[in-house]
């Protein structure tokens, strides 16, 4: 893993990754008033309408720092899969201001740096059967190369990739092994991976939650709560279902605030893994560092 100061060009696009509550955002502020540049959300669930408290996406303070993009832009009851957020970012990469793009979904960074595979979209038969198996089954169903290559603990990646199989006869990890080339290769940006330590991590999350719930998390809730679906790709967001519950009266407030915290711990846990083991040849800086940026050094515009 790179460690060493990085110094960064007002003109390459920067890519920011790590695990949520780990401070991307803020450094790419940083970056922003340093060098300029407009915030592209790289997250799967800051996309999405209705959640912006619950999905920390950018209060009305950053977005006046910085020009920002790709937040909030998808209605909340729609899909939106990797191949959207790649056709949505693409204009950013050929724009006259230099994208920083940030967030902490790896699979939207590796279809950037590493291509996507143009998969057709699965029929609604098919995703319904795939709803109405468990988890054991639908792994069963895949094969041992698909298998190896996604998180097996991740319901809806099984499920996509069990979905890719029955629809199209051809396993996940042949599509992916003919990938197209990538529009943005890894060495042509500068990529920057926040590592969080474990502890340091935990206590932010629990802190942020709170401080959501302050900011209105709860009033968010009870707006969705009309709307409410479980199956909306939107819902899938840390902590909604928990919010949820509490106002349809399953469980009390502190049990919905401990149940959300805990699902959060474990999704940091996943993508700190996922980020160790893909993001090797990236830079990497510690998150809980006192200041990210004093790792970077800011390469001045080229005179013309």
């Amino acid at each position: 893993m790179k460690t060493t100061m990085i110094t960064i060009s007002p003109s390459a696009p920067v890519l920011i990754a790590g695990p949520t509550a780990s401070g991307k955002s803020a450094l790419a502020l940083q970056i922003a008033a340093a060098q300029g540049g407009v915030i592209v959300n790289a997250d799967a669930l800051q996309v999405f309408a209705g959640w912006r408290v619950l999905t920390a996406r950018p209060d009305d303070a950053d977005l006046a720092a910085a020009p920002h993009a790709l937040y909030g832009h998808v209605p909340h009851d729609a899909d939106y899969s990797v191949g959207h957020w790649l056709r949505d970012v693409t204009p950013f990469l050929a724009g006259s201001v230099r994208p920083i793009i940030v967030g902490g979904t790896g699979l939207n960074f590796a279809a950037l740096t590493q291509g996507l595979a143009e998969i057709p979209a699965t029929p609604a038969p098919i995703r319904a059967a795939g709803d109405a198996l468990s988890h054991q089954d639908l792994l069963a169903g895949l094969d041992p190369a698909t298998t190896a290559r996604i998180d097996t603990q991740n319901r809806m990646r099984v499920q996509r990739a069990w979905e890719v199989l029955q629809s199209t006869g051809k396993p996940l990890a042949a599509w992916q092994d003919d990938t197209p080339a990538p529009l943005l290769p890894p060495e042509q940006a500068h990529c920057i991976t926040l590592d969080a330590p474990k502890d340091w991590l935990n206590h932010r999350i629990a802190r942020r939650f709170d401080i959501m719930l302050e900011q209105g998390a709860l009033a968010e809730a009870e707006a969705m709560l009309p709307n409410w679906d479980p199956a909306h790709q939107s819902s899938k967001a840390i902590g909604a279902p928990e919010l949820i519950a509490y106002l349809q009266g399953q469980m009390s407030l502190d049990a919905a605030r401990e149940a959300a915290i805990v699902a959060t711990r474990q999704y940091a846990k996943r993508q700190r893994t996922w980020f160790r083991s893909r993001h090797k040849n990236w830079h990497h800086i510690s998150a809980d560092s006192p200041d990210l940026s004093a790792t970077l050094s800011f390469a001045a515009a080229p005179d013309h």
